[in-house]
């Protein structure tokens, strides 16, 4: 789990721990990491990667820790994959991957 988004942790500790590289081949340096949550949950160990400019949770961390994942339809202007391709669908893993 990656954020780029200091405020956002509960608690939350500075350590230089290298770089994260993406698929364009940019990286961003981990800064530190902590827990981020709310009343009801949390999750830990989240990497705090300077620059990052999306929260990026790993579903399959989620699903090993036995939590439920549910997807649900987010109105937005230019979805990249509608609600009625998924409705009814259930993603099969693969190797730390859900195939839709």
């Amino acid at each position: 789990h990656m954020t780029g988004d200091k405020s956002i942790f509960v608690n939350f500790e500075s350590k230089e721990g290298g770089d994260v590289t993406f698929g364009d081949n940019a990286k961003g340096k981990i800064k530190g990491f902590g827990s981020i949550g709310n009343n009801q949950t949390s999750i830990h160990n989240v990497l705090y990667v300077d620059g990052l400019k999306h929260n990026l949770l790993s579903i399959s961390q989620l699903c090993d820790k036995d939590c439920r994942v549910t997807f649900c339809s987010v109105p937005d202007p230019s979805p990249l994959i509608t609600q009625s391709e998924l409705r009814g669908s259930v993603a099969s893993r693969g190797v730390n991957l859900y195939i839709l």
